[in-house]
């Protein structure tokens, strides 16, 4: 008959694994148990850390997307002429450069900047933005700056088309990207400024 020894860990026994060093089955559980408690929780807060990373990564994403300005054509007398969403002319200045507009103050506050970037379906020529001088962006239309007018009260008007005021003349935008000189292509003639 066979006798084995019970173990006690609260009494200071220790147990031997093949020549290693005794360990204190007292003392062990709980060191084990504790790291083990360790890991969980910085397993816990990466997790929670990656995912907090992940939603402020989406966020961010989702601030930079920049809508575009819709634009339209319209059949303008004899010229199909580019439009905003509702229908009214857009022009360009003889003045400005594809990098800059000579338009601001108070000729702005008549010939309000098209607001870029935009884009119109079915149209062939370049849509590109420049930088306003008060920082804001502006649209442009195979390198002219673009501007709504306000004295086309409805739309489908050119009334601006042709006036030389503000240090320059007006042109409605055409699809073609030529100017047509002397008046508005709506007929109706293009008033002589302000």
């Amino acid at each position: 008959m066979t006798t084995r020894k019970i173990l006690h860990p609260g009494n200071g026994d220790s147990v031997k694994h093949g020549g290693r060093v005794p360990i204190r089955v007292g003392l062990a559980l709980p060191a084990i148990a504790t790291a083990v408690a360790a890991a969980a929780a910085c397993s816990s807060a990466a997790a929670a850390t990656a995912s907090s990373s992940t939603v402020s990564s989406v966020h961010t994403v989702a601030a930079v997307t920049t809508s575009k300005t819709q634009l339209k054509t319209a059949k303008i007398g004899h010229a199909t002429v580019l439009t905003t969403s509702k229908g009214f002319a857009l022009y360009w200045f003889a003045p400005d450069t594809s990098k800059k507009s000579n338009c601001n103050g108070s000729c702005a506050q008549i010939w309000h900047p098209v607001k870029g970037p935009a884009t119109a379906s079915g149209v062939k020529g370049k849509f590109a933005t420049i930088k306003r001088s008060n920082g804001s962006v502006q649209a442009t239309y195979n390198g002219h700056p673009l501007y709504t007018y306000t004295g086309d009260t409805a739309p489908k008007q050119a009334l601006g088309n042709g006036l030389n005021v503000n240090g320059g003349v007006w042109h409605e935008a055409t699809t073609s990207g030529t100017a047509k000189h002397g008046g508005s292509s709506s007929g109706s003639g293009g008033g002589s400024g302000y």
